[in-house]
């Protein structure tokens, strides 16, 4: 199993297992917005899609990808709040 070493400093879970793309990222954008600056969401998804899509997503936006790995059946990705809204 895959320790990531932001695990200790995680602020929010998001289990998004069974949603298919685009609801784990739809999902985590909601969640991104409630967060403040800095941060840490840890996203859990089935759909494999969504590890091209949470890519893309952070590429365009301030947020910062702190981990992205698979653990089993799951796709961990790890996303630091960016300082802007």
């Amino acid at each position: 199993m895959h320790q990531s070493s932001a695990d200790s400093s995680i602020d929010q879970l998001l289990d998004a297992s069974g949603l298919s793309c685009p609801l784990p990222l739809l999902k985590a954008k909601q969640a991104l917005n409630r967060m403040s600056p800095g941060e840490v969401l840890k996203v859990v998804a089935t759909d494999s899609g969504s590890v091209r899509d949470f890519r893309v997503y952070v590429e365009h936006s301030d947020h910062e990808m702190v981990d992205s790995f698979t653990d089993g059946e799951c796709y961990i990705h790890i996303i630091r709040r960016g300082p802007k809204s």
